[in-house]
């Protein structure tokens, strides 16, 4: 084992050959539609990452996935469905989906929302939770953060760094609100999670 990269193959090679062609399905599609920037969110971010670690089957890098998403896509999948069946947003994660100028590709290549954290958890199961991840997903955000907040549109509002909400919301300065999300995301999402997954998958 390569400093906990690489584990033994546990995962069935038609899931790898799936998941690679929904990635290079997505990717052009979010690109042309959203651009570049939009890669930033840690949700898409994870998709790619996760990418990697289904390939290589690496503990670590679905531990670090894990981390980033699984707390925000419960979130997002709150939101849609009880937007679906009530009609009624929760958190607004979701609105695009029920937009009538969002796209049916858009909505249709979106809906990975609803499984990517399925396939995660799945992948931890296989693999295992390294402990490593919480250190590592913490000094990504810490870098992703800045970076939404300098290279994509405010109306973007990507990882919300522009404020909380569809139409962003701060009551700090921008420096600052971008240095809370710093410590938030840590504190909030990714310790508790940390936790949780330590104890139910830990493979240390």
């Amino acid at each position: 084992m390569l400093w906990g990269l690489i584990a033994p193959e546990q995962i069935p090679l038609w899931l790898k050959i799936g998941y690679t062609a929904f990635v290079c399905l997505l990717v052009p599609i979010y690109w042309k539609h959203y651009g570049p920037g939009n890669f930033l969110w840690f949700s898409d971010i994870s998709l790619l990452i996760a990418l990697v670690a289904i390939w290589l089957e690496s503990p670590l890098l679905a531990s670090i996935v894990a981390l980033a998403i699984l707390l925000l896509d419960l979130a997002w999948n709150l939101d849609f469905f009880a937007t679906l069946i009530t009609n009624t947003s929760i958190t607004g994660l979701s609105a695009y989906m029920f937009r009538r100028e969002t796209s049916l590709l858009i909505r249709a290549v979106s809906i990975f929302h609803v499984f990517f954290p399925l396939l995660i958890i799945w992948l931890l199961y296989r693999l295992g939770y390294d402990g490593r991840a919480f250190v590592i997903q913490t000094l990504l955000a810490w870098i992703l953060l800045p970076l939404s907040y300098f290279f994509t549109r405010r109306s973007e509002n990507v990882n919300w760094v522009h404020g909380f909400g569809n139409k962003p919301y701060r009551w700090l300065a921008p420096t600052r609100h971008v240095l809370l999300l710093m410590i938030l995301f840590p504190i909030l999402i990714y310790l508790p999670t940390h936790f949780l997954l330590k104890e139910i998958f830990s493979i240390s």
